[in-house]
């Protein structure tokens, strides 16, 4: 899977259909939860047996995964209609309707799960982010997403994110390259870090941005001094000490301030006028969102 991933950019997914091998992984979620049969619905459900559910909030927030939650139904069974009566990003009410199901009674069954997993995930990403960005309004700082992902998720998460109103960081290891302390560590400081990394880019003919974490402001007075990337993370700074940084860096580049900031202090950080805060808790971290099939 990671070879055929490898060169998208997250940005330029704006509708779930661009993501690429999302059968795939539906498919992969479906054999899991299957298995050799739907043993509770083939035992007592009529294959005869026709009928018509509905999937209905019972929290408010905001929907994400309409599409993947269809794919699953069709999948099952591609003889179902699915009718679809909110859309990704929409927000959501106690008893709003997403979508009906009709068709053969036991494909509903089977695929009732795997569809509310999926979506019920992804509707909590997207319903936590909103929150987060609303704290932000009238700055100019920026929620990112991080790699913080469960495994195999990552894409439809960080569009989950995106339908939240969130910025996506990176999407892996291979499309930008962070500097981290262990990274600096081993390399032998700061400078040299820098100085490798610009060195490996060039022989390998690749153009990626370059951003380093610094611990505190001795580190961020070296890589000031060093000059050659693009972005600076502030790793772990309180309020006063990143209001400190930012002055520092004076807008000569992009700063990111991360770690153990809560929807708490959200609005406190983003004041000190950083440009992007890292939030790994918007993927690893959510509670879903509480979505339910029922008959009708």
């Amino acid at each position: 899977m990671l070879a055929v991933i490898v060169g998208y950019n997250i940005s330029i997914f704006d509708m779930m259909t661009d993501i690429p091998n999302l059968d795939e992984l539906i498919s992969m979620a479906l054999r899991e939860d299957v298995g050799d049969g739907d043993h509770s619905t083939l035992a007592c459900i009529p294959s005869t047996a026709s009928g018509k559910a509905k999937m209905v909030a019972k929290k408010e927030g905001v929907l994400c995964g309409v599409e993947v939650g269809t794919r699953v139904f069709l999948m099952v069974d591609d003889s179902l209609k699915v009718t679809c009566l909110k859309h990704d990003g929409d927000t959501l009410r106690v008893g709003d309707i997403v979508m009906t199901v009709e068709g053969h009674s036991g494909s509903i069954l089977t695929a009732e799960r795997t569809a509310l997993n999926f979506m019920q995930r992804l509707s909590g990403i997207a319903t936590e982010t909103r929150q987060m960005v609303r704290m932000l309004d009238g700055l100019h700082t920026r929620l990112l997403d991080t790699r913080k992902t469960t495994p195999n998720m990552r894409l439809l998460e960080k569009y989950a994110v995106k339908c939240g109103g969130g910025t996506n960081h990176r999407i892996g290891l291979y499309d930008m390259v962070m500097l981290k302390d262990n990274h600096i560590d081993f390399a032998g400081g700061i400078a040299q870090a820098i100085d490798r990394t610009h060195a490996y880019l060039q022989q390998k003919g690749k153009n990626l941005k370059i951003e380093i974490e610094v611990r505190n402001l001795d580190e961020l007075d070296q890589v000031l001094q060093h000059g050659g990337v693009n972005r600076i993370m502030l790793d772990n700074f309180d309020v006063n000490t990143l209001r400190e940084a930012v002055k520092r860096i004076d807008g000569r580049y992009e700063t990111e301030a991360s770690g153990g900031i809560t929807a708490e202090t959200l609005r406190n950080y983003a004041e000190t006028g950083v440009d992007f805060i890292s939030v790994g808790a918007l993927t690893h971290h959510i509670k879903s969102l509480d979505l339910s099939l029922v008959s009708c």
